[in-house]
């Protein structure tokens, strides 16, 4: 009889689990946002090239919202939170599943992982604003 887990986004949120919910469902965000910005990336890079040769007088300003959209420097916070967070996150669980006696120690690796995440994702933050702001 295998164990059955049907726990939906709002139920999630409703869990006081604390930090191992927070992670997975982190996780899980940071997963899909990573495959929003590699679709939106696809499609303002393969799309208006393929309209442009079959028709010249095509007028990208879609495509060229997207790309504005996605190399403004808010976007690139959130989605390099997101992606940062996920990679992060996902060596936790490879570590922990390559050495299971280190599951007991669940709670400090987040906290690790934290320690880890957060002056990485300050220094980008300090990268990307003083770019994306001029300095």
């Amino acid at each position: 009889m295998g164990l059955k887990r049907n726990v939906g986004l709002f139920t999630a949120l409703r869990y006081k689990g604390k930090g191992p919910m927070l992670t997975f469902i982190l996780h899980r965000i940071g997963g899909l946002c990573i495959v929003l910005f590699v679709a939106m990336h696809i499609l303002a890079t393969y799309v208006p090239n393929t309209m442009a040769s079959i028709n010249p007088d095509y007028n990208g300003v879609v495509w060229q919202t997207i790309n504005t959209i996605y190399m403004h420097w808010a976007f690139q916070l959130f989605i390099f939170f997101f992606a940062l967070f996920h990679v992060i996150n996902g060596l936790r669980i490879v570590i922990l599943d390559l050495w299971p006696k280190l599951a007991e120690h669940q709670r400090e690796a987040i906290w690790v992982e934290w320690g880890v995440f957060l002056p990485i994702y300050a220094l980008a933050v300090l990268v990307i604003v003083r770019t994306g702001l001029g300095g």
